[in-house]
């Protein structure tokens, strides 16, 4: 890793953090820097998981009041539907080559990337088609968790969206729900991904201090950026990742 190769990196790192602090999308900064840095796909996916993990615990300690407000039974309930999705999605892509994953990688970025810029119409759209303690619910964020540990890109979205249909109403619970099992699931994807020598550890290290401070000291300066600007930004990141992984795998 080069002097220029860390300084891409740290800086990706710190602006995902802002993103994700304030809407999301970080992936679609962290995943192409690791890959232009000359990271396999498929080690730069697993990589860019473990470098945004930490972000996932402090946002599960700040919501800890709203997670408490989550029955124990129900929380251990969909933990260990996350779990097993998630590891799932990680053992998926540890079979993955990495000419398989870059060809699959354009989709993904552009299904997540329409879900970053649709889903708060999807979730206020949504129904109690299910609650997460039936069948239906569990079916749903086993198939969302299992995305997950494959590919982080739009998972936040992803569980609001299905909170929604679940037919949960308070945004702030909804929020400290997603973050919690986004921690779940990010630990059970870090570990699997460490134990099977899927992590660049030096880049991960460096980009892991760098968005834990984007997270933190980037947002205010973050939050005076009008919402819909930053929508824009990240949404024009997005198509421009999925535009120039696809040359990149089809040309």
């Amino acid at each position: 890793m080069t002097l220029a190769e860390a300084a891409m990196l740290g800086l990706a790192a710190f602006a995902a953090g802002v993103m994700n602090t304030v809407a999301g999308g970080g992936t679609f900064l962290t995943f192409p820097a690791l890959v232009l840095a000359g990271v396999p796909p498929v080690v730069a996916n697993a990589t860019s998981a473990v470098a945004v993990f930490p972000g996932y615990l402090a946002g599960a300690i700040g919501f800890r009041a709203e997670l408490a407000r989550v029955p124990l039974r129900q929380m251990v309930r969909l933990s260990a539907v996350t779990l097993v999705g998630g590891l799932a999605g990680s053992l998926l892509l540890m079979v993955s080559s990495n000419e398989a994953f870059s060809r699959i990688v354009p989709g993904l970025l552009l299904f997540a990337t329409l879900l970053f810029l649709f889903g708060d119409r999807l979730a206020r759209q949504g129904t109690a088609a299910g609650t997460g303690d039936g069948a239906l619910g569990l079916a749903g964020l086993l198939l969302v968790s299992l995305y997950g540990g494959y590919f982080n890109g739009g998972l936040g979205i992803m569980l609001l969206a299905l909170f929604a249909l679940w037919g949960m109403r308070d945004l702030h619970q909804m929020n400290g729900l997603k973050t919690g099992l986004s921690f779940v699931l990010s630990a059970i994807s870090v570990a699997a991904f460490a134990v099977a020598g899927l992590v660049a550890w030096p880049q991960a290290a460096l980009m892991m201090v760098a968005s834990t401070l984007g997270g933190y000291a980037g947002a205010p300066l973050a939050r005076r950026i009008p919402r819909p600007v930053l929508r824009g930004l990240i949404a024009t990141i997005g198509f421009g990742m999925t535009a120039a992984f696809a040359i990149r795998a089809w040309l």
